[in-house]
């Protein structure tokens, strides 16, 4: 079902940065919209490495991506932004008389009055196992990320790939989930040396069995449920795991897409800004975070954190034109509640 929404920013990305841009804008008592790609917000902290230690957010001496996203959510809760996650932005038009009309993907039309862009590298989207009938399955047993382990508790559980992500999720799902085979198409593993030393020792005590050096070959299931999955080693020979879920961990795609046909000034596929004030060549579309270039640019997490403060208070000034803003700590303001209107925030 298609959805016509309208709020005072769209922000393209739901990545930490994008996340963050809700709350500043929150704060500034905006109300947003945030469409996603990918099927759960987080950009790459959720999808490739949600259970990684990061070391430079400040306050955090260490903290795990996908706890860090969790934490931005809540920040932004408040301020009841909508997600619309596993589309994307195929064209952004400007409006009659100032404002942006979005159309997504899932053909859902978004009006905004300011656009943020916060898409990190672009558009991701999981690089596909060459399988046939494999959409049929897709979102039921073969999942792309996973969201919530105990979704996966009792389950037989196939996981494909040989990087950090397939790696880390072996050692996670293996004391919930019935039985982890993984399967991968050479004998060595891209991951880091720990956690490597860890996925052996399950092995050697049988408690994750590794396929190798196998591929995906073939599914076998019906009405979207996965009963046995086809793998086939280097030398032709073929087996079947009996398996619940697919978890094919092959990494992320990642392009601008539909962003080049937007009429913003680009340098090497990146965005560019005037960062005192985060805007684009276009006036009222705006972007932060690893998607935009300027000078000198560094590109972290806490930069693109400050960038999306400086974006949601220019925005903020051109939505209210001779309105003074006078800036308060968070310490004295607390946190502003959004306008309601018919039991709703508006």
């Amino acid at each position: 079902m298609t959805q016509r929404v309208s709020s005072d920013v769209a922000i393209i990305g739901a990545g930490p940065v994008g996340l963050f841009a809700v709350f500043q804008c929150g704060m500034l008592g905006l109300r947003c919209d945030v469409i996603d790609s990918l099927e759960a917000i987080g950009g790459q902290c959720t999808a490739l490495y949600p259970e990684k230690p990061i070391y430079d957010i400040p306050g955090f001496p260490r903290v795990e991506a996908a706890a860090l996203i969790a934490q931005l959510e809540a920040q932004a809760a408040p301020f009841t932004p909508r997600y619309h996650l596993a589309q994307t932005v195929e064209s952004l038009t400007q409006e009659p008389g100032g404002g942006f009309r979005l159309e997504t993907s899932r053909g859902n039309i978004l009006h905004a009055r300011a656009v943020i862009v916060a898409a990190g590298g672009g558009a991701f989207g999981p690089v596909r196992p060459p399988l046939e009938g494999l959409a049929e399955f897709e979102g039921r047993s073969v999942f792309y990320m996973v969201k919530r382990r105990q979704d996966f508790t009792g389950k037989r559980i196939v996981i494909a790939g040989g990087g950090d992500s397939a790696v880390d999720w072996a050692l996670s799902l293996e004391n919930v989930a019935k039985s982890v085979n993984v399967v991968h198409r050479r004998d060595k593993f891209r991951a880091a040396p720990e956690n490597l030393a860890q996925l052996h020792v399950l092995a050697s005590s049988g408690r994750v069995v590794l396929n190798i050096p196998y591929q995906l070959q073939s599914l076998e299931g019906k009405d979207g449920q996965i009963e046995k999955i086809g793998i086939i080693s280097t030398e032709g020979n073929i087996q079947y795991l009996e398996a619940d879920i697919l978890l094919p961990f092959f990494g992320l795609n990642a392009a601008p897409g539909p962003i080049l046909q937007w009429g913003l000034s680009m340098e090497k596929n990146r965005i560019a800004i005037n960062p005192v004030t985060a805007e684009t060549s276009v006036s009222g579309i705006y972007a932060v975070g690893d998607i935009v270039s300027y000078e000198h640019k560094l590109k972290l997490i806490l930069t693109g954190f400050a960038e999306a403060a400086q974006a949601a208070h220019t925005i903020y000034a051109r939505l209210n034109p001779g309105q003074a803003l006078h800036t308060e700590y968070s310490t004295t303001r607390g946190i502003p509640s959004l306008p309601v209107k018919d039991g709703k925030v508006s």
